[in-house]
């Protein structure tokens, strides 16, 4: 499912514009994209949790030539799916 999929969906199943439906989705992404930003974790109960992870820089080689690269350090998103989710992923398996 795409994000325009989601926002079909919600929209049929709840019986509200599309209009509506696309500002909901777009707010509610928006706001885990901010929180992560400020370097907050995000809990969806049920669901599981986004937090951001920081990496060290590092040396590191480029595969195709082997020569030495220095890699800069990042932060990048991490999610962890809950244990209702697992569970329910897991039902019929």
């Amino acid at each position: 499912m795409n994000k325009s999929e989601l926002i079909r969906n919600l929209a049929e199943k709840n019986d509200i514009p599309m209009d509506y439906a696309t500002t909901v989705v777009n707010t509610f992404f928006q706001s885990i994209k901010d929180a992560m930003i400020q370097g907050d974790r995000v809990e969806i109960r049920g669901f599981g949790s986004f937090k951001v992870k920081d990496y060290q820089g590092y040396k590191g080689r480029n595969p195709k030539t082997g020569q030495s690269v220095e890699v800069q350090p990042k932060r990048l998103p991490f999610f962890r799916p809950g244990k209702e989710l697992k569970d329910h992923l897991n039902e019929d398996a």
